[in-house]
């Protein structure tokens, strides 16, 4: 990658998403560095394993794939940039900035690239002692705190968490710090239930065993007063896990679906069982806060308590593999054909 002080004729390395299941590297200019900008070289990007793939598999609604909330995504459609987990070093700054910026590690909501042009109200500076690979968790911690807001988890309630992915073991992460009864959690994959139990899950089952149900009925403590699930979190991004959360939970149970399953549609049993039990489903998205947090919270108040987390957690630990950008194609084929040996996978710059 070419640079010089002023920016000027620099290029830097983008991923580009051109097609279902092909990707491709390309060299471009970046803009000039504005007098209030600041010019950020990456460090470490981190893939999104439910998002991504959906853009990468094709699976992704062309009216979904760009985020309105996040300026440096693109309009939709191939070729696009995409990504929004990247931290990197400000490596110069415009004439009418802060020269204190110079040098400080910063996360953007930006696609994987090597360089970035951002304005100062655009990046988060990391706080003091954070680690790199510590802070480009903030997106899915920031989606694990909002889940747990608007999920309302009670003291001694029943919960589980069906979906270990990363913003799964988050949230799993989150819920094992509270006075629950039990927090059960459902993966396919031994390496991700492993990890669930490692970070506090009471147990940790495969949905495919075949007595599923009464080992979930066996492990809640309270069966015998209130036999069923309080809450459950859908986070697996597979549309059958609802169907299976309803005939889990128990009168007036909550599910929260966090999962956004693109084209594919939810096939539910919404018969006696859901109406009977009165069971509620609640949608959240991390884009906004819901109407009954508004007045007391913020998104940057929201945003705090998830740098708080990261530094309580520690999701470096989940990190499993390492590429260079120049190997983004072997990347998305692991999490794509050998996600059980996959947690949290991230892009390596020089530095």
């Amino acid at each position: 990658v070419e640079t010089c002080p002023t920016n000027k004729m620099m290029q830097r390395l983008a991923l580009f998403f051109t097609a279902p299941y092909q990707l491709e590297l390309r060299q471009e200019p970046l803009p000039p560095l504005p007098d209030d900008g600041l010019l950020v070289q990456t460090v470490v990007s981190a893939i999104s394993p439910g998002t991504e793939m959906l853009l990468y598999r094709g699976q992704m609604p062309a009216d979904l794939m760009a985020d309105a909330t996040i300026a440096a995504l693109g309009e939709g459609g191939y070729p696009q940039k995409y990504g929004y987990a990247a931290l990197g070093r400000v490596i110069e700054v415009g004439k009418s900035v802060d020269k204190a910026w110079r040098d400080r590690l910063v996360f953007a909501f930006q696609p994987h690239q090597s360089h970035f042009v951002a304005k100062p109200d655009e990046v988060l500076p990391l706080p003091d002692r954070m680690q790199p690979e510590t802070a480009v968790f903030l997106p899915n911690m920031e989606t694990a705190v909002s889940f747990v807001m608007d999920a309302q988890p009670g003291i001694g309630e029943q919960v589980a968490v069906l979906g270990q992915g990363i913003v799964g073991l988050l949230t799993t992460s989150l819920l094992a710090q509270l006075p629950l009864a039990s927090l059960l959690t459902l993966d396919g994959y031994p390496l991700r239930r492993d990890w669930s139990q490692k970070l506090g899950a009471t147990a940790s089952l495969d949905p495919a065993t075949p007595d599923l149900a009464d080992q979930i009925q066996a492990a809640l403590p309270h069966a015998s007063h209130h036999p069923g699930l309080d809450l459950a979190f859908e986070l697996s991004g597979n549309p059958a896990a609802l169907d299976m959360a309803i005939g889990l939970m128990g009168f007036n149970g909550r599910i929260l679906i966090g999962s956004w399953y693109g084209r594919k549609r939810a096939n539910l049993d919404l018969g006696g069982h859901f109406h009977r039990h009165q069971i509620q489903l609640i949608s959240s998205q991390v884009s906004h806060l819901a109407p009954r947090w508004q007045g007391r919270w913020s998104k940057a108040r929201r945003l705090a308590v998830a740098w708080e987390m990261l530094q309580t957690v520690q999701p470096q630990q989940l990190i499993t593999q390492r590429f260079p950008l120049e190997q983004a194609q072997q990347a998305y084929e692991l999490i794509d054909l050998r996600p059980e040996t996959a947690v949290q996978v991230v892009f390596i710059y020089d530095r």
